[in-house]
């Protein structure tokens, strides 16, 4: 059973007494309950609200293929993250065991005094990881919604380069008509360097040339000098 955080907050309470003030220190006592409502509900990562206007906003995904394909990168990079948590939660568990056991056969009132305060750390850690596990799950369920959302079988969702020259192409038209006389002169160099190749690309088809001979390669071997 998942250890409650009350109990690790209020097993830290007696050991608050050299760190707070007697008046601060009844404070906190009297504040446990709100105290693990608010480590309950804080926000851990991105709401939905915020993925949809912050992360995927429609100037820099103007189009529903280069949102799906940024709700890829994000869901897989929390998926990295996930696999990384649960390495370090075992080690977690694992430390918990060894200091349980060193705990109960140290002689040295010393070291079983510091094994203690490092298991009491582990344990608050342990919650911790769990409740940041909950809201990487939830993070990968909600790029996992949005992909759903915006996958409407109009592009190609195997490859990503597929989209890139249309959806590039709107967000540096989007770019450089929010040009002033005020954008700095190598922004304004950037911006319109890149539209100009996009638009190169886009008039001599090089992209789709290429694609066509990979097609080539991949279907009949080596072509013919």
């Amino acid at each position: 059973m998942k250890k409650d955080v009350k109990e690790v907050i209020q097993g830290e309470e007696p050991h608050l007494n050299n760190l707070l003030t007697p008046e601060d220190l009844s404070s906190f006592k009297g504040m446990v309950d709100e105290l693990r409502d608010t480590w309950t509900k804080k926000q851990v990562f991105r709401t939905e609200t915020e993925a949809r206007f912050s992360v995927l906003q429609d100037n820099r995904y103007p189009t529903k293929a280069s949102k799906y394909w940024q709700c890829v990168r994000e869901q897989s990079t929390y998926l990295d993250n996930l696999m990384a948590l649960s390495f370090d939660y075992r080690r977690n568990e694992a430390k918990i065991k060894w200091l349980e056991k060193k705990i109960e056969k140290e002689e040295d009132e010393y070291k079983a005094t510091k094994y203690k305060i490092d298991l009491d750390e582990c344990r608050f850690g342990k919650a911790s990881m769990e409740k940041v596990a909950r809201h990487r799950m939830r993070e990968i369920k909600m790029w996992s919604k949005l992909k759903k959302e915006f996958n409407d079988g109009s592009f190609n969702d195997k490859d990503v380069n597929q989209h890139q020259l249309e959806s590039y192409h709107r967000m540096y038209v989007g770019k450089a008509k929010g040009m002033t006389n005020n954008t700095p002169e190598s922004e304004a160099f950037n911006i319109l360097g890149q539209l100009k190749s996009l638009e190169r690309i886009k008039q001599t088809g090089e992209l789709d040339n290429k694609t066509k001979k990979k097609e080539e390669l991949s279907q009949h071997g080596k072509p013919n000098s």
